[in-house]
């Protein structure tokens, strides 16, 4: 998006700010605060904002801003890139999936050295929530932990935004995304987390030891669960990355 008013917009259509540099992570969300689209937003100049998003997102994304856009002078276009993560610091746009530094830099001729698998078990680690696995119009933005990193409690209206801050402030959800150790096979997405006989949760993404699932928050910490006939605990909560602009 590029022209005057592309920055106003997006602030008034997104749950996040957009920064004066850098990237944020951001959620277009509907008037019922479920997920339309979880963006990474990296300013690129002062009237010049790339999102990215999930490939199959592109086009959503694009029709659902042009169609709220009225009269705000800014153009709205795609563009096509082929994304790299690189671990550690570096020279690039900050992205926050991985529980650790990391960058992701655009159409760069870089060497391979970690496979798509390794990548997964940090995503899973860090209980990143990706678009359809942990996200779709199922899911509330806190129930995935969205709420931490992609949503600002002090900016102006959004679509979205008074349920967003309705739960936030007055609420709770019932369940939380949370990362499982499970014993045995890698378990399919859907499979259910079962605790004493009862059906609270289901698996979201998987590898080999490691889940992501949605699971009860009524669930003790320490309790014994089974995933397909597997055993299964929940893993202790570690502190996930966090960095500025975030709220």
């Amino acid at each position: 998006m590029h022209g005057p008013d592309a920055v106003d917009y997006l602030n008034r259509m997104l749950s996040n700010d957009v920064p004066a540099e850098g990237s944020a992570d951001a959620l277009l969300l509907t008037a019922k605060a479920r997920v339309i689209a979880p963006l990474l937003v990296w300013r690129r100049g002062v009237e010049d904002v790339l999102l990215l998003m999930e490939p199959e997102l592109g086009e959503v994304v694009r029709a659902q801003l042009r169609r709220m856009r009225f009269a705000a002078k800014c153009e709205i276009g795609p563009e096509e890139h082929v994304s790299t993560i690189i671990l550690g610091e570096g020279d690039g746009i900050q992205n926050r999936d991985y529980g650790q530094p990391a960058v992701e830099v655009l159409d760069a001729d870089v060497e391979v050295t970690i496979d798509d698998d390794e990548l997964e078990r940090l995503r899973i680690e860090a209980a990143t929530p990706r678009y359809g696995r942990e996200i779709d119009d199922r899911v509330l933005p806190a129930e995935a932990g969205l709420d931490e990193r992609a949503i600002s409690f002090s900016k102006g209206c959004y679509p979205g935004q008074e349920p967003v801050a309705r739960q936030h402030f007055r609420g709770k959800v019932n369940r939380k995304l949370r990362v499982l150790e499970i014993d045995g096979d890698v378990p399919e997405p859907e499979t259910p987390v079962v605790h004493e006989g009862k059906d609270v949760g289901r698996v979201t993404s998987a590898v080999q030891g490691l889940a992501l699932a949605y699971v009860r928050v009524a669930v003790p910490e320490d309790a014994a669960l089974e995933v397909g006939g597997r055993a299964a605990r929940l893993k202790s909560s570690t502190a996930t990355l966090t960095d500025s602009p975030r709220p």
